[in-house]
């Protein structure tokens, strides 16, 4: 299937209040998607696909559905994601940003913390008013915070200071009402958490988590749907694959794959058992 024919089911999904992310299944089970200026959060450990899903997401709206897209990025230079996704994926993201349908922004020249040892703060009133100021000049409709940490991480160590920060901060986001936000959370490795700061899940509208998932000597990739407020959706693990060109692509439901894995299993055991 050429990934032309993959993006044949954009026409199921016009909603006027849905948002497609461009993983044809998740977009099923969403009833077509995000729901338009809600705030969600794409958990997981370092290596997962939230970079992937997040520009599969932007790239989306871009070219089906002519809704531009911002990129922030804080952690990491812009120029090398899009020669990442390029080099990997195959995807020309300046094709995009050359016509103002990407946006990428690095803010990490708006903090001293990337300039200087010593970690400071910032208003998240003045981080949302320079988003702001993005989304009024290219009409941006999908924005992706990728990731949110670093615009939260300081020199506090107050936990409670911190999730007062992040309320703020998603308080003035939210002020964006006709405009779809995906924020990206890094787990640190070993850890049994949703988000960084134990807070992030609570403020969001819907929680995905990006994981590996070993079983049976199969080592493979798992997305968690968790939470997905005023959609009707139950809480469910789907098995996925990051293809060259299409990019994040469900395989099937955790449990069914896990069947086939058995199958499997007993085959090559009966295979391999001695002759009675």
């Amino acid at each position: 299937m050429s990934y032309a024919q993959d993006y044949e089911y954009q026409e199921y999904y016009q909603y006027d209040n849905r948002a497609p992310t461009g993983i044809w299944y998740v977009d099923q089970l969403l009833q077509g998607g995000f729901r338009r200026g809600e705030i969600y959060l794409i958990a997981g450990e370092a290596g997962q696909g939230k970079t992937i899903f997040s520009l599969q997401f932007l790239k989306t709206g871009a070219e089906l559905y002519d809704e531009p897209g911002l990129y922030i990025t804080i952690d990491e230079p812009s120029e090398d994601v899009k020669r990442g996704v390029r080099e990997s994926l195959g995807w020309d993201l300046d094709a995009l940003e050359s016509q103002n349908k990407l946006v990428f922004v690095d803010l990490r020249t708006h903090f001293r913390t990337y300039a200087k040892e010593e970690k400071v703060s910032a208003d998240p009133r003045d981080i949302a008013k320079i988003i702001l100021e993005y989304v009024k000049k290219f009409g941006i409709k999908r924005l992706v915070i990728d990731p949110i940490a670093p615009l939260i991480i300081t020199s506090h160590t107050d936990v409670l200071w911190v999730r007062e920060y992040m309320r703020e901060l998603v308080f003035q986001l939210r002020k964006l009402k006709d405009v779809t936000t995906l924020m990206t959370s890094e787990i640190p490795t070993g850890e049994n958490k949703i988000s960084r700061f134990g807070v992030e899940e609570y403020l969001a509208s819907g929680v995905i988590k990006l994981e590996l998932m070993e079983y049976r000597g199969f080592v493979f990739r798992v997305m968690f749907i968790r939470k997905m407020r005023w959609t009707p959706v139950r809480p469910q693990k789907l098995v996925f694959e990051i293809y060259p060109h299409y990019g994040i692509y469900v395989l099937d439901r955790l449990e069914n794959f896990m069947k086939q894995v058995d199958m499997w299993y007993a085959s090559l055991t009966q295979q391999q058992a001695p002759p009675a």
